[in-house]
């Protein structure tokens, strides 16, 4: 599959590796998570109103449609998270904190 985003220069950042969904994909040093997200893929998540897939939308950090969990359930907008390497995600459901 292809990705909603395609790479067009600065190839020469280190790689990172994260996880999302339990899947493995390689971002760049200094990507932010939807970079790396929409590189590998075509969505973010699955809006939890039923109405398909995101992409994202303000790009800024102003709305929630990147929202996405560390594994440990904390959101983070995927438009400015910065990737950092072992980095794990999830998309669909919130993985509550154990107490």
């Amino acid at each position: 599959m292809s990705g909603q985003f395609r790479r067009l220069g600065e190839r020469d950042r280190a790689p990172v590796r994260i996880e999302v969904d339990g899947v493995a994909i390689e971002a760049l040093e200094g990507d932010t998570l939807q970079v790396a997200m929409l590189t590998a893929g075509r969505r973010l998540r699955e809006s939890e109103f039923g109405d398909g897939a995101r992409a994202g939308f303000c790009l800024m950090s102003a709305c929630q449609d990147c929202l996405v969990w560390s594994v440990d359930g904390e959101p983070l907008r995927a438009c400015t998270t910065p990737v950092a390497d072992g980095m794990a995600v999830v998309t669909r459901e919130v993985p509550w904190p154990a107490q």
